[in-house]
């Protein structure tokens, strides 16, 4: 295995040092917290990576994160060492434990590529949660919003470390496939390039909307997101006190 997930995993930081995790943990937290309506602190990330969004939330919360990527688990550990890391796919991961928040963001449930895998991804997601545990996912582009032949050009890092990262796109059916060209350089070490692909499934926001209902739970899409146009999904799992409630309302 390679790529930013692998033996880059080292530089994913620097590559993505432009994201505001903490206002990005603020919204998610304020989300959580007036949709949520089970009384505990316990909260999951999945597809967690270096877990910076885990480091930002408030102290108050019991906090673990799960990824696939062994490489991107030791950063996160390294991180917060206080933290529960497992490694799983987020399609068949089993903790044990049930959870009042589970997040999966940054487009990450893109990854299961397939309408079947978005459905195991899901199901699975929803089994890991509290009655009255609330589920936010970020999505990736749908099929509509995903332009092909898109090219950016991004320099992230200071100090030590510049990576300059080109990429580009193109559509096979229903997959995205991004191809993301690392040029790195950093002090006492020859430049290094490196070619990443990643392959991301385009699912519509209501077939997402229809498998999250279909998992038992109360369901809405957010248009303003995290990310840009991609927008939010939020769903909870009802309570006994909640299972005769028709729509998902936030708390007032």
């Amino acid at each position: 295995m390679s790529g930013i997930y692998a033996d880059l995993a080292e530089y994913y930081d620097v590559v993505y040092s432009f994201k505001d995790y903490r206002t990005e943990t603020a919204r998610v937290v304020e989300l959580a917290c007036r949709y949520g309506r089970s009384a505990g602190r316990d909260w999951l990330d999945v597809a967690c990576g270096t877990a910076q969004h885990l480091q930002h939330l408030p102290r108050r919360y019991r906090r673990t994160g799960v990824d696939l990527s062994a490489a991107m688990l030791r950063v996160a550990r390294r991180r917060l060492p206080e933290a529960r890391f497992v490694r799983g796919d987020l399609r068949r991961f089993h903790l044990g434990h049930q959870y009042d928040v589970v997040t999966c963001l940054f487009s990450s449930i893109g990854y299961v590529q397939t309408m079947d895998g978005l459905r195991q991804g899901i199901t699975n997601l929803a089994r890991h949660l509290k009655p009255g545990g609330v589920l936010l996912i970020e999505p990736w582009l749908t099929p509509q919003g995903f332009r092909p032949g898109t090219v950016h050009l991004r320099l992230e890092g200071s100090g030590e470390v510049r990576i300059a990262r080109a990429n580009s796109s193109e559509r096979r059916g229903r997959l995205s496939i991004l191809r993301m060209h690392y040029l790195i350089a950093e002090p006492g070490r020859p430049i290094r390039y490196a070619v990443d692909a990643h392959s991301m499934g385009l699912f519509t926001t209501s077939e997402t909307l229809r498998l999250l209902r279909g998992a038992g739970l109360r369901a809405r899409f957010l248009r303003k997101g995290l990310t840009g146009e991609r927008g939010l999904f939020v769903a909870v799992k009802p309570a006994a006190s909640l299972a005769r409630r028709a729509r998902l309302r936030p708390r007032t």
